[in-house]
């Protein structure tokens, strides 16, 4: 689950890392009121979408720029151009974003910028600290290009984040004046229990900076929930923007289904995330493009592959079916007999391949053999997306 910049601030603020003040805005009407609340003749003025590259991005009216520093009396003008409007950035894709807040934020008097980020490392089994003295820029390209300004911190999670640990960070950073390490100390603590406490995947701030007169702030903020603890955290959910997400995604969410739109034309129903992504890859390798990829679980029943069933032919752009189910847990007679209920209840008019292998895979071929529904079967999951690929590419 992700959040939005100043729903990360405000968390940040609670764990005692400082963040310039902030106020938000999501009427025009509230524009002068949330400006009244900064200090100073210049005010940040920010979009707020679930996306990175906001400063590069264009709005689809050509307006360029999520984040614009401006005069007081100029921030609600420039406000009024984002809400509303459509921001489109590198990780947004052409269809964009439509701007529903905005956030005025103080500026700041940056000496140094920095990059910060903590998430997991599944090879080391534990949280990483990345810290980089190239902030502001997009952390792949320093990795890529300037290797020797990228310095990690794998933390241990039956210890934690030691003092040694925040020293080392701390003179890589240049913080080793004892004014500056004292404010790291809390800066860092602060992150690393909140990306601890909260369940987080990733903690992010870039740039973190160093003012001119030495204080370090956070000037911006990423913070992503782990999809599964969310459970554990009601003062997280109530933080979930689904004007943000999908409206695919939101109902597959309801029962149990994981769903990701993509830009394709063969959508997919697989039991088992492994199993979905090589569908995906095999319909590539034969030439076609996956619309969507959707595990139902191992233990799928009739009513999550009949919703299953309707949120993908909710997809205009789909033009075929692969359902790629290896029975284990779920008997393939049980998933047959789901699939052919489902495809009665939806009214399927485009073209359907299904694969079954695994415990009753014979009862359930025969099912769909005999059900009189038009369908093809596959025995073999390269026979399957070479199938769907053909049929849809007439």
């Amino acid at each position: 689950m992700n959040i939005h910049e100043y729903q990360a601030k405000e968390l940040f603020n609670n764990y005692g890392v400082p963040v310039a003040k902030g106020a938000i805005a999501q009427k025009p009407e509230e524009f002068e009121q949330a400006i009244a609340k900064l200090e100073g003749d210049q005010i940040v003025v920010k979009a707020q979408i679930h996306a990175g590259g906001r400063g590069k991005g264009k709005f689809a009216d050509g307006f360029e720029g999520g984040v614009k520093l401006r005069s007081r009396a100029e921030a609600a003008a420039t406000a009024a151009k984002m809400l509303g409007n459509v921001l489109i950035t590198k990780q947004t894709g052409p269809a964009g974003k439509k701007v529903n807040t905005i956030y005025f934020t103080e500026c700041e008097d940056v000496a140094k910028e920095y990059y910060l980020s903590i998430l997991m490392d599944r090879a080391s089994g534990g949280a990483v600290i990345i810290a980089s003295t190239a902030g502001g820029m997009d952390i792949e390209k320093v990795a890529a290009e300037t290797p020797e300004k990228i310095y990690k911190v794998y933390v241990r999670p039956e210890l934690g984040l030691q003092p040694f640990q925040m020293r080392q960070l701390a003179f890589f950073f240049g913080f080793g004046e004892k004014e500056l390490m004292k404010q790291w100390s809390k800066v860092i603590n602060g992150l690393y229990r909140l990306f601890w406490e909260k369940d987080c995947s990733l903690v992010e701030v870039n740039p973190l900076i160093l003012t001119s007169d030495n204080k370090i702030v956070a000037l911006d903020a990423k913070v992503n929930f782990d999809d599964n603890a969310i459970y554990r955290h009601p003062d997280i959910q109530i933080l979930r923007d689904l004007t943000e997400e999908d409206p695919k995604e939101i109902q597959a969410s309801k029962f149990g289904l994981n769903y990701i739109a993509l830009d394709g034309n063969i959508a997919c129903m697989v039991n088992g995330a492994g199993l979905a992504m090589a569908t995906m890859d095999i319909i590539k390798y034969y030439g076609g493009n996956p619309a969507n990829f959707l595990d139902v679980g191992g233990s799928a029943n009739e009513e999550a592959i009949t919703e299953a069933f309707k949120i993908i032919t909710q997809d205009p752009h789909t033009k075929g079916i692969l359902v790629n189910i290896f029975g284990g847990i779920a008997k393939c007679d049980i998933i047959a007999q789901g699939i052919l209920n489902a495809v009665k209840n939806v009214g399927l008019q485009i073209p359907l391949v299904v694969r079954l292998e695994g415990t009753n895979y014979e009862i359930g071929r025969k099912l769909l053999a005999d059900s009189g529904i038009k369908l093809e079967t596959a025995a073999s999951l390269a026979e399957a997306a070479e199938k769907i690929v053909k049929i849809v590419q007439g």
